[in-house]
């Protein structure tokens, strides 16, 4: 036997084709059969006689086979030596070993009674157990003992084995009562685990029945008087529904518990209803949203005229979240003059992308909990603007548009810009946590885009975080396109005035040109909503169709026409124009010098800020080394440098050139032609430096009948942004040297 052992006084039953191949003889009635132990499963043509046991068990057959099983009797125990192979056939030398009586009768009889006790307490812990009380019961001997119980308890071979080589009955009974306390124990508390087990399977069973009884009830309820439903049980269904994730649907679902235990007469009842139906009432689940390329091209052609690159720029990301099949790319940050378009074509972009549109208007936050929420232990508590605007959009994934960052604020209260720095990194916003919510929301399906008039105010973390779009000031050509296409047929619309007002492009010219000054068209807008009102008195009058010219302009808008700064007819030494940047797009101004006896004093007016006096010093600084002989005449003489409209107050880096060469030209009594305008700033090393808003200061020059302008040289790629019919009427010079501009206005030369 390999790998099994066999006990003294044990019936074995085998098969008798199995008896038969390990024997090779039939079974006999009486027969003696010599169970021997081999150590190992070493081949029978390797063994030897260390590959035996020293002490085996021979047994007798009480059966010979007839029911297919051949039962054998174990008896006594034999020492086993001289052990050889040949032909397959092993050859032993058995003798009989005797065990060494070393207890009484009594001990013996107490000890088995003892180990039958045990084994009858443990049959309760097996399944069918009773079946071997009435075999325990029968039992006289230890080895009767051993034998029977061995079969059904978990002992290991090793251990059976040890049974058979003890000779002594007192150490073979301790050793087996060891063994089966052992086992007797581990039954015990593996029954005793599933017992509990079972128990607690069957409470949460129990359990679970219990409320499936009571949720159908309760719809039963619901069903029967649907108008005795409790607010408790509708958000509980609003929670069923919702797709909220776990971490959101846990704190809703402890908000309720609360909502039940304290009731409706709790002051904080109604904060715990709004808080868990404002999460309820949220869009957890994702939205999808296919994409059309061509038709958001369309969509935004067709909506707004011009903005070439911005829609270019707009298409590109919309291209790579049709590929991505999700959110992706930069933040758009769009910055520009008022009424450019920045805000109206997030709702274009929201047409074109098939999405909600929502807008978040920040010019005057001030409070960090404007953005993040308030915190639900205050009385008052609300959500911050960003989630409120999801929760009114019903979608996880609108365009909101970020109005007028740029004029976000601090206080003690915190600072907003930095609270919206989450928001706006794609790298965390996907688990935004609101302050009132507290609870994470993926805010990285939301197509954000943020509108500035300027980026002066915009820190520089959030601005990092940001794509800058430039929307650029629309040409008079532009403005026209856009009048007659959006402007006027939707104020025809919404006055209800049908085909009664007609206002042709002359008309609509005359406006653009004498009764508005800005780089959008916001103020346009309004001069033809105010001519649309003035028809709709006409017609309500019964006067029939009308057709408003451009004669009847000053009549019916009630207002002078704007004057424009044009260019001086009369050349006069020390004055030069250059030309500005302001929010309502560009304009000219005339730098003004002059000389007065004096003390060498420089007088400075009109309201220029600290930019623009360090311009005038450099630029004085730069014409006494350039004309080092008439440089005495700034001792005897206090130098006044005014920029007329004085109540206007200007700053700018721009300015540089043009101060420089009204003091050149001053100086040298040489006047500089009118048609000439400038804009750029100096350095002490007499380089021209870039500026900006180039198109809005071209389209200044040309309207005010400039010919011939200045440029910095490095601002030569931005012609590109500018308008052909503005290029066409200008003749543009790219300067990076302050001779350069000398020489070319007749400075230099006269100087000479």
């Amino acid at each position: 036997m390999y790998d099994t052992v066999v006990i003294p006084f044990t019936t074995l039953y085998f098969n008798i084709d199995y008896y038969k191949r390990m024997t090779g003889v039939d079974p006999k009635l009486g027969a003696e059969v010599l169970f021997v132990f081999m150590k190992d499963d070493t081949p029978y043509n390797a063994l030897t006689d260390e590959s035996f046991a020293s002490i085996g068990v021979q047994g007798e057959v009480l059966d010979e086979g007839q029911s297919g099983f051949v039962s054998i009797k174990t008896r006594d125990r034999m020492n086993i030596k001289n052990a050889t192979v040949t032909d397959h056939r092993i050859s032993i030398e058995a003798t009989e070993r005797p065990d060494i009586e070393d207890l009484s009768d009594d001990e013996y009889k107490e000890h088995v009674n003892t180990i039958k006790n045990a084994l009858l307490n443990s049959l309760q812990y097996f399944e069918g157990g009773n079946i071997y009380r009435s075999w325990i019961v029968r039992l006289r001997t230890i080895e009767e003992v051993i034998a029977t119980s061995a079969g059904w308890m978990d002992i290991e071979p090793e251990m059976k084995y040890e049974f058979v080589k003890t000779d002594s009955k007192k150490e073979r009974i301790a050793l087996y009562e060891k063994v089966i306390y052992e086992n007797l124990e581990m039954y015990r508390v593996t029954s005793e685990a599933k017992n509990a087990q079972e128990d607690e399977n069957q409470k949460v069973y129990r359990e679970q029945a219990i409320k499936k009884q009571i949720d159908f009830l309760q719809k039963e309820l619901d069903e029967l008087h649907p108008e005795n439903v409790s607010e408790t049980r509708k958000l509980e269904l609003k929670l069923q529904d919702s797709k909220m994730n776990e971490e959101a649907r846990t704190e809703a679902t402890k908000a309720i518990s609360r909502m039940k235990q304290e009731g409706q007469n709790s002051p904080e009842y109604g904060q715990l209803f709004n808080y868990v139906d404002f999460l309820t009432d949220l869009p957890w689940e994702k939205s999808d949203s296919s994409i059309d390329l061509k038709n958001a091209k369309e969509i935004l052609d067709q909506e707004h005229y011009g903005l070439k690159k911005v829609k270019k720029r707009i298409l590109q990301q919309i291209a790579v979240m049709s590929l991505n099949k999700k959110q992706s790319g930069s933040i758009l940050l769009f910055v520009g003059a008022p009424g450019t378009g920045k805000t109206s074509i997030g709702q274009s972009i929201a047409h074109a992308l098939g999405r909600e549109y929502v807008r978040v208007a920040l010019g005057g936050v001030r409070d960090e909990a404007d953005i993040r929420g308030h915190r639900r232990t205050y009385i008052g508590a609300m959500p911050g603007r960003i989630m409120d605007a999801i929760h009114k959009s019903h979608a996880s994934n609108p365009v909101m548009v970020l109005d007028e960052v740029d004029k976000l604020s601090q206080s003690y209260n915190g600072d907003p810009a930095s609270a919206l720095l989450e928001v706006l990194d794609p790298e965390q916003n996907f688990s935004f946590t609101d302050h009132y919510m507290n609870v994470p929301y993926d805010l990285s399906d939301v197509f954000f885009i943020c509108t500035a008039n300027s980026l002066d105010t915009i820190p520089e973390p959030l601005l990092n975080r940001m794509e800058v779009i430039q929307f650029n000031g629309y040409t008079p050509i532009e403005k026209l396109q856009i009048a007659k296409r959006h402007l006027l047929p939707k104020a025809i619309k919404t006055m209800g005035l049908d085909d009664h007002l007609t206002i042709d492009d002359e008309t609509l010219s005359t406006i653009i040109n004498d009764y508005t000054m800005e780089a959008g068209v916001r103020g346009l807008k309004k001069r033809i909503d105010t001519l649309c009102r003035e028809a709709a008195i006409n017609i309500v009058e019964g006067n029939g169709d009308i057709t408003i010219s451009k004669d009847q302009l000053r009549e019916y808008l009630d207002m002078h026409p704007i004057s424009h700064e044009h260019v001086h007819e009369i050349k006069q030494p020390g004055i030069v124009t250059g030309l500005a940047w302001t929010q309502a797009g560009g304009d000219i101004l005339f730098i003004e010098t002059a000389l007065t006896k004096g003390s060498g004093k420089i007088i400075i007016t009109g309201q220029l800020g600290d930019v623009m006096k360090e311009s005038a010093q450099i630029a004085l600084s730069i014409v006494k080394s350039k004309f080092p002989n008439l440089s005495d005449v700034f001792k005897d003489h206090d130098l006044h440098i005014h920029v007329p409209a004085g109540a206007t107050p200007k700053d700018g880096p721009s300015a540089g050139i043009t101060l420089t060469t009204a003091l050149a030209s001053l100086i040298t009594g040489h006047p500089v032609s009118p048609e000439f305008a400038m804009t750029g700033e100096v350095s002490l090393r007499e380089t021209i430096m870039p500026i900006g808003g180039l198109n809005e200061k071209l389209m200044a020059a040309q309207r005010a009948g400039v010919k011939t302008v200045f440029i910095p040289n490095e601002n030569k790629d931005d012609l590109d942004d500018v308008a052909d019919e503005i290029k066409d009427k200008l003749t543009i010079i790219p300067v990076s040297h302050v001779d350069e501009v000398l020489e070319k206005t007749g400075i230099k030369k006269e100087a000479r």
